[in-house]
């Protein structure tokens, strides 16, 4: 039967590897008895069961709770005393709860009743400590409330952190649904109002321009007629695209799109409204970029700016253009108030992630310790 893995980072890997093995080192110096030879083989076979287990908590939770369980089994079968060594056990059962399956989260669960009863019932046999006098029947119980609650207590933080994390993959997972489904809204919001205002129109011209040209031999009024309709209803179809990219960015004014030029602009305007920017050029460019990317700039910035002053902690924004041959870096940064969720799902950083796409670029909106940063990477030259 082929045993499936937990997929880990390499440090990840190399930390448990390291530590199993630093963990079996010391095991070992502790287990160790000079000139006991039979001792010292069955404490070096159960040092290494633990140090695997150890080493598999997080690669194979179910291996590393089989593991623990044999090493207690062989180490109660050799008549061997409680010792330091057996700490794994609580490690491996966190580990369980935290990182197993779900037959692995309940088959720890379990162990920790079980594993609490046979400590308990070892001690006894190996103690000779006798259930029906008074004595030794409250130090059973207290043996056995005490293992349990050790080995429940580590069980339930790994059952903690397992929800813990399961809340946060849960409410990203919700985040990017939403987005997904804002963007698909979009897109079929502007896919239907195409289809209503200009597809019509289109296939007028399309049937006007394939009568001309069969009419233009024969029937040159006829393609004239035709020409001059094709004109007529060109002219009103683009007079509809106009007006539907104009409900479709109702925050941009009619006329010449902002460009770079139009920063200073934009600058003053947030400056006025009480944020204290730090704007800087490294290095400057060589030449105009291409106005597709000036216009994807400007608007990327603006609504970084306009989110920062909405959402940020305090008043300081730094802006940063960073100007390659190939490409262009933009950088806003803003402080946030720590603890407290960005809004990152809304409108705003999906329609700055639109555009950055639409401009061949990419587009990160995320928080970085007491900040929240937006880099955009647009392409420029012949990379673009």
């Amino acid at each position: 039967m082929r045993i499936a893995l937990r997929p880990l980072l390499r440090y990840q890997l190399i930390v448990d590897l390291v530590a199993a093995g630093l963990f079996g080192l010391l095991a070992f110096v502790i287990e160790i008895t000079p000139g006991d030879v039979t001792g010292n083989l069955g404490a070096a076979v159960v040092t290494v069961l633990f140090a695997a287990a150890f080493a598999f908590r997080r690669l194979q939770p179910g291996v590393a709770l089989v593991l623990a369980w044999v090493a207690a089994i062989v180490q109660m079968s050799l008549l061997r005393s409680p010792s330091p060594t057996d700490v794994a056990v609580f490690v491996v059962l966190y580990a369980a709860a935290a990182y197993g399956s779900r037959r692995v989260y309940w088959a720890g669960f379990v162990s920790t009743f079980l594993g609490a009863a046979t400590a308990t019932g070892y001690l006894i046999l190996r103690g000779g400590l006798q259930l029906f006098s008074t004595e030794s029947a409250f130090a059973v119980l207290a043996v056995l409330l005490t293992s349990g609650f050790a080995f429940l207590l580590s069980w339930g933080a790994g059952a903690l952190v397992r929800t813990t994390r399961r809340a946060a993959e849960n409410a990203a997972a919700q985040r990017a649904a939403e987005e997904a489904t804002i963007a698909e809204q979009e897109r079929v919001r502007i896919a239907r109002d195409m289809h209503d205002v200009v597809a019509h129109s289109l296939a007028v011209v399309i049937a006007q321009a394939d009568g001309a040209r069969y009419a233009a031999a024969q029937n040159p009024a006829a393609a004239t007629a035709a020409l001059t309709t094709i004109s007529s209803t060109a002219r009103a179809a683009l007079a509809d695209v106009r007006l539907l990219l104009q409900q479709l960015r109702h925050s941009q004014a009619e006329g010449p799109q902002p460009t770079l030029a139009d920063l200073e602009s934009l600058y003053a305007q947030v400056r006025a409204a009480g944020v204290d920017l730090d704007a800087a050029v490294d290095p400057h460019p060589d030449a105009d970029p291409p106005a597709a990317v000036q216009l994807a700039l400007y608007r990327i910035l603006q609504e970084a700016l306009t989110n920062a002053l909405r959402h940020g902690s305090d008043a300081r924004v730094t802006v940063r253009f960073a100007w390659h041959p190939d490409r262009v870096d933009l950088t806003v940064r803003n402080r946030r108030v720590v603890g407290t969720p960005p809004a990152v799902g809304g409108h705003g950083v999906i329609g700055m992630r639109e555009r950055a796409q639409l401009a061949g670029g990419t587009l990160s909106a995320q928080p970085e310790s007491d900040e929240f940063v937006v880099r955009a990477i647009l392409p420029i030259g012949a990379a673009a």
